[in-house]
This record gives C-alpha cells, structure tokens and sequence, in this order.
C-alpha cells in the first residue's frame, strides 16, 4: 500500500508496537497522541530515530504538513461521540493525506462494546464510515472482524481502507 521510504501517521500512536515496525520497515512515522506521556515513553523505547516525529496533539485538529501518504487510526475515531469532532477530524485527514495516499481507519463495529476505558464510544458499519469520509476519500475495502483483548475479551471491529482522490 506505501512504498517502503513513505510517511505513515499513526493516530493515537501511545506506545504501540507498530511504530517501531513501521520504522524498522523504512517508512517514516508521524506519530500523534493526545498524551505527552506516552510519547515520551514510544521515544525513549526507539531510540528517537531521525525518522520519527512525534505530535502532542487533538486527533480531532491536527493535520500534517506536508501531508502523510498514509494515515493509520486504530480505535481513535470512535470516542468521537460528538457529530461535530466525527466532522473536525475528517476534514483534517482529508488535507492530511495526500492525493492518492490511503486512509485506514478501525472502530468498533456495530455490535462492538458501547463504551472504552469508562468512556462512551460510536460504533461504526463499514457503510457509515464510507459515507462519513466519502467527501474526499473512495473506500477501498472494508470489513469486519473480532479483536481479542489481552484480558480475553472478543470485540467486534470494523476495518476500512480508504485512498484519498
């Protein structure tokens, strides 16, 4: 999907293990999380590569520059419970990803937990998120598929893959 010396942004990064395999691939990461804290930790853990820039920032506002050619977001849009911040964040990846760059989002599929960590969620089909990002994004794939937690629990999410036009 990106060439090997792309830059993939990775929304609510945190200290996820895919930024150290996005790196050791040769791609360059944006990596942006609400939390200084955990960023600080993803750091230290890399080694800070040149490679990796790291965004203290509201996944609702923040758009890269130059924009990414890919934008990654696992389990970030669905605590967007808000009509207004769904609408915020999609017209900031619609400037952040380039013309022909790919956007993949996963939340929550419809019969998926109706809440997270104590906070309330919006559980997403593949069909409402092709129609929330269809202003500037075709949907390439979608699907659903269950996700087993560490502690053993089985979540139904929804995957989608976007390119932007």
């Amino acid at each position: 999907m990106t060439a090997p010396d792309s830059t993939v942004l990775v929304m609510g990064a945190g200290t996820s293990v895919l930024v150290g395999d996005l790196l050791a691939d040769g791609r360059r990461v944006v990596a942006v999380d609400i939390s200084a804290t955990a960023l600080d930790a993803l750091a230290t853990s890399l080694g800070s590569p040149a490679e990796l820039q790291i965004v203290v920032a509201d996944a609702r506002t923040f758009v890269p520059s130059p924009p990414v050619d890919a934008w990654q977001d696992r389990a970030v849009f669905h605590f967007l419970v808000d009509e207004a911040d769904r609408a915020s964040y999609v017209a900031s990846a619609a400037v952040g990803v380039r013309s022909g760059g790919h956007l993949l989002i996963a939340t929550f599929a419809p019969d998926g937990p109706e809440s997270c960590s104590g906070l309330p969620v919006r559980r997403h089909s593949v069909d409402d998120l092709a129609a929330t990002f269809a202003t500037g994004f075709e949907l390439l794939e979608g699907f659903t598929d269950e996700h087993r937690t560490p502690w053993g629990a089985v979540q139904q999410f929804t995957h989608t893959v976007f390119v932007r036009r």
